[in-house]
Parts: structure tokens; sequence; C-alpha cells
């Protein structure tokens, strides 16, 4: 993420904070943003982990209803689990027409009570027993409506926690065989469900699958052309790839016909598709420039940005501009590349960030806000456009209104676009028509309460901001306007504070700005 207060080179390089100000800072990537999403299991969006409830077409395409009652007894579900597993256990190895009518029945009505409750009664399967029984029942040669319904059993009993899903780790080698080509779809799209939820358990799930190769098998499924396969392959792979480590994305980018799935499925799938296929972008935005590079040069912009400019749902456009902010942290190439992308679609990208800055939903702001500070933080063509647009007012009513995440996101935004680097020196310049503006349409309140906030980051940007004004402003305007706005109290807030860099710029800038001879003049 390219932020303003983030600075290129080694430590050594750097110079004074207080001199140095807001936006001398490189277009460095903070690639975290996309890992924490993944952290965060995407609650708010779409889980890591979902419960299959749905209906299926059988092999001679009739829906097969999954809400059906349960026993009409006295028993509890529980008790219920713990003896339809016994009865799985007994005719298990039966064989012969009349025993597999039997198991299968057994077996739907396992499936049905793993999939009715919000809450399935995950644990008491497994401590009956059930998983070495649903394993057999995946063995090659089974008849694929037994495969289907071992699988939708497992699938369920992942959405368990840490110790119930790795209960499972028996079943991924069969699990994973079966997304195969000889298998067939229904039995493919399953598993490939199972293995997404154990992914979704965190990376010792992810690394098992990985060595055991589940990556392949699951690309394969994504190059299909139907909804519902390609969907729930997108789904497991951007489980697979998630995380702080490069090695699985960089594996997937390369196969053959990858990218040029990502593209197509962005195009002409469903949201639910798009929305699938976007969490795969982040993920690969965020961990190589390579990928960012593969990516686009399979035609992703236009597609991608397409989706920011027509889509009104929360769950595919949050990934989108991540996937956009991803792509304008890297070099000002890419971000040259984002904004031709858009030039055919009303109101360009920057319009459509702003819809975003707009919304209602939180998540939109902020990731809106992210991504403009990339953009911001780019060439004086790209700040220019920025200002230019009606940002600046959306920005500045979210600096006042919206919750301190988003303000500090719009702080970043502000402070970069303020100051530019000159190419030929490497020095960064005060862009004073921009800063003029934004302190004239009241912008010191909003970053004067970010310096009294108890979060350093967002402290350390509002004095920043603060330094620029003071130093740039004409005729010594800006020591007058941040002292009419209370600014003198809130920098020595952190006259005795315990971090030493930030207490150093703090008093800095009172002994610069506001010391003994301060107002000599003036009085005289």
């Amino acid at each position: 993420m390219s932020h303003m207060a983030e600075e290129s080179g080694s430590p050594g390089q750097r110079r004074d904070s207080i001199k140095t100000t807001v936006g001398n800072m490189g277009g460095q990537r903070r690639r975290q943003q996309a890992v924490s999403v993944g952290k965060e299991r995407r609650d708010a969006v779409v889980r890591a982990k979902r419960l299959c409830r749905v209906d299926y077409n059988d092999e001679d395409g009739n829906i097969v209803d999954t809400d059906v009652a349960m026993d009409d007894d006295k028993a509890s579900l529980e008790d219920q689990i713990v003896h339809i597993v016994e009865e799985l256990k007994s005719v298990a190895s039966f064989t012969g027409k009349r025993s597999f009518q039997e198991k299968m029945e057994v077996l739907c009505r396992l499936r049905r009570l793993l999939s009715q409750t919000s809450m399935p009664p995950v644990e008491i399967a497994v401590q009956a027993g059930v998983v070495p029984i649903l394993v057999q029942c995946l063995s090659f040669g089974s008849a694929n409506e037994q495969l289907l319904e071992a699988a939708w059993c497992l699938t369920n009993i992942a959405t368990g926690d840490v110790d119930q899903t790795r209960a499972l780790l028996p079943a991924l080698p069969l699990l994973i065989a079966h997304l195969g080509e000889k298998s067939s779809i229904p039995v493919a799209e399953q598993c490939a469900w199972a293995l997404g939820n154990v992914a979704g358990e965190g990376e010792e799930f992810r690394d098992i699958l990985l060595a055991q190769g589940a990556l392949p098998p699951l690309a394969r499924l994504l190059l299909s052309n139907k909804g519902s396969t390609s969907r729930t392959a997108a789904w497991a792979l951007s489980n697979l790839i998630k995380g702080p480590k490069p090695k699985a994305a960089a594996e997937l980018i390369k196969i053959s016909g990858i990218p040029e799935a990502i593209v197509r499925h962005m195009q002409k799938g469903d949201e639910e598709l798009a929305t699938e296929v976007a969490w795969i972008v982040v993920y690969l935005t965020a961990l190589s420039e390579m990928h960012s590079g593969l990516l686009i040069e399979a035609g992703l912009l236009p597609p991608l940005v397409g989706r920011l400019a027509s889509s009104d749902q929360l769950s595919l456009l949050t990934p989108v501009l991540r996937s956009i902010g991803n792509l304008v942290a890297g070099d000002n190439r890419k971000t040259d590349a984002v904004l031709a992308a858009g030039n055919d679609i009303p109101g360009s990208v920057v319009g459509a960030m702003i819809k975003c800055l707009e919304s209602q939903h939180r998540t939109l702001k902020k990731e809106a806000a992210w991504a403009l500070s990339n953009i911001a933080a780019g060439t004086l063509v790209h700040k220019q456009l920025i200002f230019s647009s009606g940002a600046v007012s959306s920005l500045l009513h979210l600096l006042v209104t919206a919750t301190f995440d988003i303000r500090k996101e719009v702080a970043y935004v502000l402070g970069n676009l303020c100051v530019a680097t000159v190419e030929e020196t490497g020095e960064s310049m005060t862009i004073l028509e921009h800063l003029t503006v934004l302190v004239n349409r009241r912008c010191l309140p909003g970053l004067i309460n970010l310096i009294k906030s108890p979060d350093i980051e967002a402290a350390k940007l509002g004095l920043q901001f603060l330094e620029l004004v003071m130093r740039s402003l004409p005729n010594d305007q800006g020591p007058k306007l941040v002292e009419n706005e209370d600014g003198i109290a809130a920098m020595e807030l952190f006259q005795f504070h315990e971090n030493e860099e930030i207490r150093n710029m703090a008093n800095g800038l009172v002994d610069k700005y506001f010391g003994e001879s301060y107002g000599i003049e003036e009085e005289y």
C-alpha cells in the first residue's frame, strides 16, 4: 500500500522525518493489506468455510432435495447422529444391490443431519467414528451417488473447528484424487468444496493440501465453462493460495490457461463467479509484480475496471477494489494502465472509486480510500487527476464523519496529494495549490483529531501534515492556522511520550515553530 508515511530505500537513506514531511515515500505495496483479508477469514463478505445445504442434480438431471425432515422421534440430534454412524458402520461392508440401497439410505440421512442446522453436530459425528467409514465410501470403484454423499458429509464436517478439520486428514488423498478428469462433475465439485473448507482452516492445512498436490486439479476445474464448477474451484483456490507465502500463487499463475481463464470469468461470469475469481486476483496481485504483469498481459484490466463501475454488490466490489489497489500500488506504469482501462467507462476509474467513497458500506469506503492513496502516491498527473475530480469533497467529508480507520486512510490520500517527488533529484516538493485548497476547506481539524488519537501511525500522519502546512504556506500563515485549531495542544500531548520518534517529532515542531520568539514581532 503506497501510503504517504512510507519511504523507499534503506533506513540509512531516510532523512529526518520532520524535514522530509508527508509524502517523501515510494509507491511500494503494503502486501500485508491483501494477506490480512485472509487472516480475517473474510467473514464480513464471504465465509472462509461454507456449509453445503443446496440441492444438487443427480446423474439423470433430477433435483435431489436436501431439505427433508429429520426422523420424527424424541431422540436428540446427537443421539440420531450416533445411531446413524453405527448403522453406517454395519452396512458399509455389505455388498449387493439391496445392501447398496441400504447404505445410500443411511448416508443420505447422515448428510441431511449434517446439512440442516446452522451448527451441525460435527463433533459428535467425528467422535462416533464417522470419518474412517466415509473414507471407505470414497474408495475407487464406488458409485457416483455414494461418492457424492460421502464427499458432502465430509464437506460439512470440515466446517468444524481445527481439531475436527484435522480428523479429515485421512480423507484428503481421496478427495484430491476424485478431482480428476475421470470423476463426474458433481463429485469433483463436491470434493473441491470439501478441500476449500479444509484450506480455509489455516496455513497448516494449506501446506498439507499443497504438498499432496491439490492445486493442479483444482486449477483444471477453474478452466471449466460450467459456472458452478469454476465458481467452486475459484473459491477453493482462493482459500488455498491466500497467506503470506507466494509459492502457491506462483504455481497457480504458471499453469497453462489460468490467466486467460481468470480474465474470461471476470468478463463473462455471473457476479458470484466474478467474486470468487476476484479474490484469486487479490492474492495474485498482492504477492508479486510478475503475477500482476501476467494478468495485465492476459487482458485483466478492462473487465476488472468494468466490474468496479457496473456492480453494486459489496461482495464483488470489495475484492475488485482491493485488486485495483494492489495494482496501483506497484509502479506508475501499472497505475497508468489501470487508469487507461477506465477511459471507456462513465466517470473513469476515479469516478467509480468516488461512488464507493459515498456508499453506505464501511468496507467500500475504506478500500476506495486505500486505492486512491496508492494513485495519489504516483506522478504529478495522477495527483492532479484525483484533485480535479469530485474525490476531494468526499474525502474531506469522510475525514470528519467516518470511523477512525477510514479517516486514517483519507489522511494518507490528502497527504499524498500535497507532495510530489522531483525525478531529477529525488527531493520532495510541496504542491502548494493542493495544500492551500485543502487547508482553506478546513482539513486541519480532522487531521489534528488524528494526532490526538492513541494510534501512533495516525498521530504521525497528522504531525507530518502539520509540519507541511507550517513550513509551506507563505507569510507564516501556517503556524497561525495550526495554533487557531488548537494544534499546539495536540502536539504537546507527546511531550513525554514513550515512542521516541513521535516524541522528538512533536517536540521538534513545537520548538521550531512556537519557540520563545514566536509572536514577539507581532506583539511589538
